[in-house]
């Protein structure tokens, strides 16, 4: 009775993800697969958002009554934080959003499930970031998220790389005051030592994208992670892959944190 592929009608409750672009996004698939398996009267569906109207767009699916919550990806995140009421744990510490969810009261609710997602499709993968140097390029909404979760799950030390160095000063400072000395700049010495690379950039998204990193100091000792999801293996994943290392897909993050978005959501 769920999901595109069953009955919709008047009863059905409305949930999606707000993104631009959005049709890169995979989690219209793996949510409706999951309101299917569950038997929920529910759809999932993209919304194309650009980011100056996100206000105006939120206020209005607050009016919107069989809407019982919505997730958020590129460029969201970090100012959905502003558009909710009340934030849970992780998004107080990393200052994003990726999911909200409509209480009892009509506040909204925001939480983020990117960080604890990449880790456990880290994991689902035999990859344990515990005890790990690992090197971070971008320090947005995601690599917040990211960088919160790896600390968490006991990384020895996580570089944060940035094309604004005072963005990654000021998500390391945030983290510092959870995670005492585990987080620091990235200097020209972290990605050749890294255990692990993680691209947590839109970089890659389009064909024609540079490298997000210089992918001449990778090495075989090496995995090397995206969080991008669509192309399935973006350039940097096969440069990575064309000098031995091992390379971790976008996808593995998605299934990693979907499940504990739908239960968030109540789907």
């Amino acid at each position: 009775m769920g999901g595109l592929g069953g009955l919709v009608d008047g009863n059905s409750r409305v949930y999606g993800i707000i993104a631009d672009p959005i049709a890169q996004v995979r989690a219209p698939e793996a949510m409706n697969e999951i309101i299917a398996a569950r038997k929920s009267h529910a759809v999932f569906v993209p919304f194309h958002v650009h980011a100056d109207d996100l206000p105006v767009f939120v206020a209005g699916l607050k009016a919107w009554r069989n809407l019982p919550g919505f997730t958020l990806t590129v460029p969201h995140k970090e100012a959905a934080r502003f558009q909710c009421d009340r934030v849970g744990p992780m998004a107080t510490i990393t200052g994003s959003v990726n999911v909200v969810r409509k209480s009892s009261d009509g506040a909204w609710e925001g939480e983020t499930y990117d960080g604890l997602g990449f880790v456990s499709g880290l994991k689902s993968q035999a990859i344990d970031p515990a005890g790990a140097c690992i090197y971070v390029q971008g320090a947005g909404g995601a690599a917040s998220a990211i960088v919160a979760a790896l600390a968490e799950a006991g990384a020895a030390r996580i570089a944060v790389a940035n094309r604004s160095q005072l963005r990654a000063t000021t998500l390391i400072d945030r983290l510092e005051t959870v995670y005492p000395g585990c987080c620091v700049i990235a200097g020209p010495s972290d990605l050749v030592a890294a255990d692990i690379v993680i691209n947590t950039t839109s970089v890659g998204l389009n064909v024609n994208d540079p490298l997000p990193i210089d992918a001449s100091a990778l090495h075989s000792r090496q995995i090397v992670a995206e969080v991008i999801m669509r192309p399935d293996t973006t350039a940097l994943l096969d440069e990575a892959q064309a000098r031995g290392c091992r390379i971790h897909q976008g996808i593995h993050m998605l299934s990693g944190q979907v499940r504990e978005i739908a239960n968030f959501l109540g789907i």
